[in-house]
């Protein structure tokens, strides 16, 4: 474990003090809020998944939640780490699931933990182990006994780390959820057997603290809501299921996952993210845990997959569009979750007593295009403005007893304004701006008032002497003796001002920000070594073990505040003189000597080897297995079979159960890159005689979000030829008509559409795609159980409702449109092809190595089981070769060059493609670890340009899938896995050649960090 540091709260030892003495912190809650050892808390959680990053990143991420105002850890346990395979539990190193709640209490954090079993998390079958989809009647998510037996196990080894961290064991766990979001699957009376059945586990292995579930309730629980947008629907169902209760959201989305050939997800932008919180608090929750605050990554084969089309697996990167990136460094989104978290631990008291004020007492005056909320306790009100217009706007807002503020709104911003908010004895505050700082530092209460850049803010305190005491900016104050108040008139420069004032005898401080100084802006809590302090102008900073303070500048001209109890007291300065170094050379300061970081560069001549695909030494088995009963987590597989065709030419090859992407090779020519999944069918160019077809599945991970978790990935059952696909998106008959459901539709309610097909042959048929609940075919409705229509992809074997040498009717209800894809396929069950050979992923590791070279004039030579691309002899087709490649095998053994002479058929589905070895390669690099100076933090990333598909490894490190087709363009290599020499490999599925694979340093790497204190 890391040395205890010294950040430690001393609210953390007292919580342990109490243990050793027997006398316990005790959790509690009414339903406004929890308390803690009798004090409202209010549960501002970041989540952060432990097993998504190595240990080293630890410390450094769980501190940037807390410096952006975090006071608790919300994270899932992963079953599939911890028991890879059955029986063999890991629970060390990066799986050290204990030593990172232990890092949590160290901190100061207060720990929600999630111990599902099912935790969905875009992760690899939602957390279960591959190998508990081979068990006999695996029933899952329900009270089946074979899944409760395992489940049990599972307990037995997690439960007992979470029992013995957790609040009257002298931890920091506050609260255990049971199961995840089991609400999406049945309501509350059909779940309550396997909810109960799981919280009594938790109950009889020791877990005493408060349970909690989400999305669903269970009885002894308190529940929350999982949202995005509509707090104020979710907080009414909520105080209606549990009205004695805290309200919570158990997880606040903040960013979206991504999935291979998808778009970015960016959508959620900052402003939007601030106004999503501002309802969340305008509601009247105490309690949000943003999901996620740092996303991580899927290593290995851990990302899965989920509901929608057939394709949606998840790219290897996990960075959620989160506060924190991948990287760990700070985003946009960082600022606005730090700020309102400043501004909830500044007012999180009185937001916790309040209630919501009725719409028909609210007496506040407004211009058009602005509605008004409030909450109150006692006299003090926040009232919360929320503007309807289309741009920014400076509007005047009348209080009670005609008391009018200036109040400066963006486009659908919602501010909080403040009003007669008590801040010191006989000291009120009326504010028309943000205000994210209200406690005691250095002797006064200091309040932070901020505004965006050039901007006017009101201010108005209300007491009965009011004397300025000091400043750095002009004062511009008014006084109203009649009511006692003082009205401050403050503008927002770059540089932060500050007034200084006394108020009924209390030091009352000014610290007034513009909008980019407040997100430069960093509170450092109180220690058992140091006071309360606060440091304004770095872009990023954080605290060492040792409790030393590093700050990052990316502008040396920029003002640097110390505000605290900093070693040297309160200054300001400017970066420059933090560039300084403290030895003086002739009178005058030296530059530090550092230099910029640079990437490590990989060598254009890497090692590669050429893998020849072939499972012909492998048994033969009557139908193709999938990777669980093959006995493979993931990577993987070659399914290869030989089949007689009487001439030559074009046939369909049908799958009926495929999950995942699939190269499908015949005599040694690809034909078609699989991507829709399900079932799916693929025209093939056969030779007339013996014909030998390849089939390579990359596992693309498991469904995390499903009623249909434990589908069979890679091939399952039996594959078929002579089959035929047809797109059934046109041509629906309803009764005003034709409907094509490939293009967009303005139909309401739900009308019956039908259409007709027939078999040609064929007796077994397949529907895949956005079907509709209520589909019938020939008059009989087929059951689709679990089957919900927004799911938008299904997979149904209608064989047994079909009608041979008859014309068949499909009739579904109307759902929505335009539809990806729906599609019919039928077949003949006599084409079946048997006699299976099967390789795994051991079949495709590297054998020999050759070096690579570019700029030579000779092409590779023909390979016995390389994949060549239909009319691409060789190594490119359509003009020069960019990149000429001459093997040199590191052995003696020599070289025969010559060029493949098979006969090459064109394909309709895959276009040949310039420097490519048309076979799967490996491709492997060794670099030195990069010399880095103690003045930078950097992250280096792979870019892949050029490549096809493939997986990244790095000093034995699976760091997961990589796929040219977006969104993911950039591949995070760990720092904390580099040695001092290393080796990377590539494995790419075509073999395209690497000229343009090189490491980079991500954007923030180059600029400095220097010592405050």
């Amino acid at each position: 474990m890391t040395k205890k540091a010294s950040l430690l709260l001393q609210e953390q030892e007292k919580n342990i003090a109490r243990a050793e003495n027997g006398v316990l912190s005790e959790l509690t809650y009414d339903a406004r809020s929890f308390f803690l050892n009798g004090e409202r808390v209010f549960l501002n959680s970041a989540t952060i998944h432990y097993f998504r990053m190595p240990k080293e990143e630890w410390r450094e991420v769980l501190l940037k939640a807390k410096l952006a105002g975090m006071n608790c850890i919300d994270t899932y346990f992963a079953w599939n780490v911890h028991e890879p395979e059955e029986g063999q539990w890991s629970f060390e190193g990066d799986n050290d699931c204990g030593a990172f709640l232990d890092l949590c209490a160290e901190l100061g954090m207060w720990v929600i933990a999630r111990p599902g079993p099912f935790i969905c998390a875009e992760w690899d079958f939602g957390g279960f182990p591959y190998w508990l989809g081979t068990k006999d009647g695996m029933k899952f998510r329900e009270n089946n006994e074979t899944y409760l037996h395992y489940v049990n196990l599972y307990f037995d080894q997690l439960v007992p780390i979470i029992r013995e961290r957790q609040l009257s064991a002298g931890g920091t766990v506050i609260l255990v959820q049971v199961e995840n979001e089991y609400g999406y699957l049945m309501d509350d009376a059909a779940a309550s057997d396997h909810m109960n059945t799981l919280r009594d586990g938790l109950l009889q292995r020791g877990i005493d603290a408060t349970l909690i579930t989400c999305v669903g309730g269970a009885e002894g629980t308190i529940e929350g809501a999982n949202f995005w947008s509509g707090a104020d629907g979710h907080y009414e169902k909520l105080r209606a299921k549990q009205p004695d209760t805290p309200k919570m959201v158990t997880e606040f989305w903040t960013g979206w996952f991504e999935n291979w050939g998808g778009p970015s997800a960016i959508q959620k932008t900052a402003p939007l993210l601030e106004r999503r919180i501002m309802e969340i608090l305008r509601a009247g929750y105490t309690g949000i845990s943003h999901y996620m605050f740092y996303g991580g990554t899927n290593f290995g084969g851990y990302g899965g997959r989920t509901m929608g089309s057939s394709d949606i697996f998840m790219i290897t990167s996990y960075d959620y569009d989160a506060p924190l990136n991948e990287y760990g460094r700070v985003t946009p989104k960082y600022a606005v979750t730090k700020n309102l978290s400043y501004f909830v631990h500044a007012f999180g008291a009185l937001l916790m007593e309040t209630e919501e004020i009725p719409e028909e007492q609210i007496v506040v005056r407004h211009p058009e295009g602005i509605s008004v909320r409030g909450r109150q306790a006692n006299k003090q009100k926040i009232w919360f403005l929320e503007s309807h217009k289309d741009e920014r706007e400076t509007m005047h807002i009348t209080l009670e007893e005609g008391r009018t503020l200036p109040v400066s709104l963006n486009p659908g911003q919602i501010v909080p304004l403040l009003d007669r908010v008590q801040v010191a004895e006989h000291v009120y505050l009326t504010a028309g701006t943000v205000i994210t700082g209200n406690e005691m530092i250095n002797g006064e209460l200091t309040l932070f008032i901020v505004a965006a850049t050039g901007q006017r803010s009101v201010v108005e305190l209300e007491a009965g002497a009011l004397y300025v005491t000091g400043s750095t900016v002009q004062v511009l104050v008014e006084h109203d003796s009649a009511r006692n108040v003082y009205r401050f008139d403050l503008f927002h420069f770059q540089e932060p001002g500050m007034i200084q004032l006394e108020a009924n005898g209390t030091p009352i401080r000014f610290v007034i920000l513009d909008q980019e100084s407040m997100n430069r802006t960093w509170r450092l809590e109180a220690t058992d070594q140091k006071g309360l302090r606060y440091v304004i102008g770095f872009d990023d900073v954080d605290v060492l073990p040792t409790g030393q303070v590093k700050g990052m500048i990316t502008d040396p001209d920029r003002t640097i505040t110390l505000l605290g109890d900093w070693t040297d007291g309160e200054r300001t300065l400017t970066g420059h003189e933090f560039y300084t170094s403290e030895k003086p050379i002739a009178g005058k300061q030296q530059q530090l000597p550092w230099t910029l970081p640079s990437a490590p560069t990989l060598s254009d001549s890497p090692e590669l080897s050429r893998v020849t695909l072939t499972a012909k030494q492998r048994p033969a088995s009557g139908q193709p297995e999938d990777f669980s009963r093959y006995g493979q987590d993931f990577g993987y597989l070659l399914y290869e079979c030989d089949f007689e065709s009487p001439t030559e030419g074009v046939t369909n090859l049908i799958l009926p159960d495929i999950q995942d992407t699939a190269r499908i090779i015949v005599n040694g020519v690809q034909q078609a890159l699989v991507r829709q999944v399900g079932a799916a069918g693929v025209q093939l160019q056969v030779a007339k005689g013996k014909n030998t077809l390849q089939i390579l599945v990359q596992h693309m991970g498991r469904l995390n979000f499903s009623p249909y978790l434990g589908e069979s990935k890679g091939l399952a059952g039996a594959v078929y030829l002579d089959g035929k696909v047809q797109d059934i998106r046109r041509d629906w008959r309803m009764e005003r008509g034709l409907v094509h459901l490939d293009e967009v539709n303005s139909i309401h309610g739900a009308p019956l559409l039908s259409r007709s097909f027939t078999l040609d042959g064929m007796d077994r048929a397949i529907l895949v795609g956005a079907l509709s609940k209520g589909l019938r075919i020939n008059g009989i409705e087929v059951p689709m159980e679990g089957y919900q229509d927004w799911f938008a992809f299904q997979t149904l074997d209608i064989s047994l409702y079909i009608k041979p040498g008859e014309t068949n009717t499909l009739e579904m209800p109307y759902s929505r449109s335009s539809l990806n894809r729906l599609e019919l396929i039928t077949y003949p069950s006599q084409g079946e092809l048997k006699d299976w050979r099967m390789a795994g992923t051991d079949a495709l590791l590297p054998q020999q190595w050759e070096s690579y070279e570019v700029g030579q004039e000779s092409i590779h030579p023909g390979a016995q089981g390389s994949i060549q691309r239909a009319g691409q002899p060789g190594i490119a087709t359509g003009g020069n070769c960019t990149a000429n490649l001459v093997p040199h095998h590191t052995s003696n053994e020599s070289v025969n060059r010559a060029t493949l002479s098979e006969k090459s058929h064109p394909v309709s589905n895959h276009t040949p493609v310039r420097g490519s070895y048309g076979q799967p390669v490996w491709y492997r690099w060794r670099f030195a670890k990069p010399s880095i100076s103690e003045h930078h933090k950097v992250n280096l990333m792979l870019r892949l340009t050029g490549m096809s598909k493939g997986t990244i490894h790095l000093n034995g490190h699976h760091l997961g899938r990589y796929w040219q087709i977006g969104p993911q363009e950039d591949y995070k290599i760990p720092v904390a896995w580099l040695q001092e020499e290393n080796e990377l490999l590539l494995f790419d599925e075509e073999g395209r050649t690497p000229e343009r694979v090189r490491f980079l340093l991500d954007a923030l790497s180059r600029y400095p960090w220097v010592v405050v204190e």
